[in-house]
Parts: structure tokens; sequence; C-alpha cells
């Protein structure tokens, strides 16, 4: 149970809105993280505010990944009481009727043909992608006029309470604390998702870490199961979504290495809760990774001219770090020569910097559930401009 000083998850407090209907477009480009955060966006306004949702999406079989019952659909269908369309030329005409709210995410821009329906009846917004940089406050919300005289307006997540906030489920907090504090449920979920009962018992007790990662490709996996290999402490490493196929699954000097099966979007909460540091990457596993209340090293989606580390910055920024922490990320996201890699990890991953870096982690998604939910706030957005 969450203590006195824990905030009250605003998103348990909201009754359901008038059932308005907005369409959702959704573009992938980085396999889960853009159709994580639409799905779990999608799910939210349907579910907590009673909203009629359509998800366009263009790949079915990447989000098939993540819900498998989309695999299913060909054109359109229904899902957990949202419909999925798959976005494709040409499209229906009797899909190109636009609801209330129109939201494109990450700049995806919806079809022609369906923007050429939109008038000052409907609500457009551009979901932006997810920054800690200052700039963003001043722009959340502003509109950004369109020809035809339609407005379309910036709404930026974030960390802050000047921002749109981050996606959280009602009572996901409570949900963690819940688990994290049971070991024989966490050692349960481990098991069924195929970690060895000895290691799951050795993490649980404390003489093993337990370090799950997923990550792009060009992450320096080596060198982490490198230096927890020659470690005095035992580590079990994760493997999750196919991270890091060149290495073998079993026992290397101290480091276990166990890969796991693709996890659905609540199975990888679990993961991110029962592991001691999680490695993550993108977006939605990032805003996660924040939730569990554990340490992480964020693997930045690259960009050109190395925005993504302008990007990195900010976060630390904000993020009650230490100094082994902030350079364990440079070196994860390629800021330091290779051989520079382990040792940089392994000050991160120490004892003492590890429990210090889990308190302060712990205290920072506590500090975030006081600021606005991401799906709370754009339904009050929207729903003050429809009146």
């Amino acid at each position: 149970m969450p203590s006195r000083s824990d905030p009250v998850d605003a998103g348990s407090a909201n009754q359901p809105m008038d059932a308005l209907k907005a369409d959702i477009f959704c573009r992938i480009v980085d396999n889960f993280g853009d159709i994580g955060v639409c799905w779990r966006l999608a799910r939210r306004l349907a579910h907590g505010h009673g909203w009629r949702v359509r998800l366009w999406v263009d790949d079915l079989g990447s989000f098939a990944r993540l819900v498998p019952d989309v695999a299913g659909i060909s054109g359109h269908g229904q899902v957990q009481g949202i419909e999925i369309v798959h976005w494709q030329q040409p499209m229906p005409s009797s899909l190109l009727s636009p609801g209330d709210v129109v939201i494109e995410a990450f700049a995806c821009d919806p079809p022609p043909d369906f923007v050429s329906q939109l008038g000052k009846a409907q609500v457009w917004l551009n979901l932006e992608y997810l920054s800690a940089e200052a700039w963003i406050e001043s722009c959340h919300g502003l509109p950004s006029p369109q020809p035809g005289g339609l407005l379309k307006y910036f709404f930026f997540p974030g960390f802050t309470p000047g921002s749109g906030g981050l996606l959280r489920e009602p009572g996901l907090l409570q949900e963690r604390d819940a688990f994290q504090a049971c070991p024989q449920t966490r050692i349960r979920f481990l098991v069924d998702a195929g970690v060895p009962e000895a290691l799951a018992n050795l993490a649980m007790d404390g003489q093993a870490d337990l370090v799950s990662v997923f990550c792009y490709p060009d992450a320096p996996v080596s060198q982490l199961h490198g230096m927890l290999a020659q470690r005095d402490r035992a580590a079990v490493l994760l493997l999750a979504g196919g991270a890091a196929p060149y290495l073998a699954a079993g026992a290397h000097g101290a480091a276990h290495v166990v890969r796991l099966p693709f996890f659905s979007q609540e199975g990888y909460d679990r993961l991110l809760w029962a592991a001691d540091v999680n490695f993550v990457r993108g977006e939605d596993s990032f805003v996660r990774a924040q939730w569990a209340g554990k340490p992480l090293v964020w693997h930045i989606y690259p960009q050109q001219d190395a925005a993504h580390i302008d990007k990195l910055s900010s976060w630390l920024a904000r993020y009650p770090t230490l100094p082994q922490v902030a350079a364990a990320h440079g070196a994860w996201n390629g800021e330091c020569a290779p051989d520079d890699v382990g040792p940089a990890l392994a000050a991160a991953l120490d004892a003492d910097t590890l429990r210090e870096w889990g308190c302060r982690a712990r205290d920072w998604s506590l500090s975030l559930a006081r600021n606005p939910e991401l799906a709370d706030a754009v339904a009050t957005f929207c729903r003050h401009r429809l009146i």
C-alpha cells in the first residue's frame, strides 16, 4: 500500500466524460515505441474517459507483437473496445469521416482525404515526442494555423506541470508497490517468464543483481556483459525483445544470461518492477521504467546531428542523478571510447551507488505522479475547446 507521502493517483479520481469520438493516427517508426504510446493513450481515453476511439496504424504486424488479437484484423476491427484501422492506401470512404478529436502521433500526417473533411467542429492535436527540454512548456498547447482556417495544436508530453505529463493508468503505482512487496510474486513472475528458479531465488535473496536489457542494436551490451562477468558479485542479465542476439544464454563468469520471450505491455511492466536496474530504449519503455521506481539507463533513439544527446542531457538535468549515473548514460549512448564503457557501467552498478540510485529513482517516480497524466490532460484540453 502507498504511504501517506505517496501522491494521489490523479487518473483514479476522474469520472468518464461525454462519449466523444477520437481518431488516433500512428505510423510505426520505432517498432514498438510509437504504437506502445498510441495504444496506451487509446485505452486510457476509451476505458478511462468513455471515448469512442479509432486507432489508425500502418503496420499491424508490429502492433500484433504487443497485442496478439490484432493479428486477426485485415482491414479494420475491434480490440478491447477500440476500433483498429489498417492505415493503408486507398482507404474506404466510409472510414474517412473524422470524429470530434483527431490526434496525429509524432507528426505522422493523417490522409489528405481525411484532413479535407476536418472543420472547426474538430480538435486536432499533434502529439509530439517526449522531451525534457525547457522550451516545450512555452509551445505546449499552442495552435498551428493550417490551410482553410483550421488549427492544429501542439501537445507535448513531459516531466513538469507545464507540459502534458506522462501516460499512467489509475492505480499503477499501488499495483507496482504490491508486486514489489511480495518476493514470491516476483519469483513466480520470473520463473513463468523463463528465468531458472535457482537464479530467480538468488536475485530475490539479494545475492545477485537482476539487470534487464531492452535496447537498439548498437548498444554496448558486450561491454556490459563482460563487466558483469568479471565482478565478484553475481548478476542475472535478462535480455528482452531480442536484445544482443550475439550473446549466448548461460553462465559466463559471474554473469548469467537469460533470454526472455516478447512481453505484453503488462508483462514488461512487471519485468521492470522486478529488476534491480533496467536498460531501456525509445519512449514508451523509458516512461514505464520511470514508473517502476528503479534505476534505469536510457538508450535514446538516435537523431541527426546528435540532437538526441541534447534531449538525453535535458532529462538527466531533471532526473535526480548521480555523477556515475550520468557517465553511464553517456557510455551507453556512445559518448565515450569503447574501452571506457565497462568501467563507467561498473561505477554506476556499484552496490553503494545502486542503493542510493534506487532511493532517488523511487522518489522521482512519486514526484512525476504529481504532474498531469497525459490522457487526462488530452481529455481536458479537448473538452474545453469543444464547449
